[in-house]
């Protein structure tokens, strides 16, 4: 019995020393609780006590949380409507604030979640479609950060950022404006077309009217080469005849039987003619004298 009674009591030694420590991690804050009121709150890292069965440990993050806000629809300054889709990074600063109003991070998502739809919708509708989309954008951002994180203080809460990841139209909003996209993209097209077919005929005038000019003037520089050739043929035959005008004669004849008079060529003319002259003998003057 005095033994059995002696594991008892370690074991019962074992459960009050463990139930009397806690361990705060460094990505944690820890809030000491007796009879539902807090009576520490914890934000040091390491190993802390409390009475056992007595007092709780509820711990919450201490790092940033994100908080993924649905994606609204929202109505601008120019009556433009808008589906943005938005983020917020954010903290528990005041764990025992945090603890009396929110109390689980599940609760503070959907709160702040409202919050910053509530916070931008204000924004979006003192705006105009235009400054949600372009850089303009950033200074309304830092305005939402400010108006919500100041209505977070309350909870415990300090919101650090706020952004939008996306902006979109509504459906039947985006098919209207791809439909008179794509009809402005046609008009452009059909532009470009037929700006492009009145060059191209501009190109194809222009080119055959210099193809004209240059077969005129190639022809033209031809037939003046041809006749400067047919010029210098001429004083070239008219200078051979001169120097001898027998032999000139006697070449010239030989070119014409050449040309004329092939393998199978049959000719039938007069013993006299003057194609044989240098046939019947290499001096036919003489012979006929």
């Amino acid at each position: 019995m005095k033994r059995i009674g002696a594991i008892l009591a370690a074991l019962i030694a074992v459960v009050v020393i463990g139930g009397a420590f806690f361990i705060v991690d460094e990505t944690e804050q820890a809030l000491v609780i007796q009879f539902g009121r807090i009576v520490e709150v914890q934000k040091d890292s390491g190993l802390h006590f409390k009475i056992p069965f007595i007092q709780t440990v509820t711990k919450y993050e201490n790092r940033i949380l994100n908080v993924d806000a649905a994606p609204a629809e929202f109505l601008t300054q120019d009556k433009k409507k808008l589906v943005v889709d938005s983020y917020a990074r954010w903290s528990i600063t005041d764990p025992e604030v945090f603890f009396q109003t929110l109390r689980a991070i599940p609760l503070a998502n959907a709160r702040l979640d409202n919050i910053i739809s509530s916070t931008l919708r204000e924004q979006v509708a003192s705006h105009d479609l235009s400054d949600i989309i372009t850089e303009k954008r950033e200074p309304i951002m830092a305005q939402v950060t400010a108006d919500t994180n100041k209505k977070a203080q309350e909870f415990g809460v300090t919101i650090l950022d706020v952004r939008i990841k996306r902006t979109d139209f509504p459906r039947e909003t985006a098919e209207s404006i791809y439909a008179r996209m794509r009809a402005e993209r046609d008009r452009i097209s059909k532009r470009y077309r037929s700006e492009g077919a009145e060059e191209q005929l501009n190109i194809v005038a222009e080119t055959d009217k210099e193809k004209a000019i240059i077969i005129a003037e190639a022809k033209r520089q031809s037939e003046v080469l041809r006749g400067e050739g047919d010029a210098i043929a001429i004083r070239i035959y008219a200078q051979a005849l001169q120097q001898d005008p027998e032999f000139y004669t006697f070449m010239r004849s030989l070119q014409v039987y050449r040309d004329a008079l092939g393998e199978d060529s049959r000719l039938i003319l007069s013993s006299d003619s003057p194609l044989f002259q240098y046939l019947e003998g290499p001096n036919p003057r003489k012979r006929k004298r």
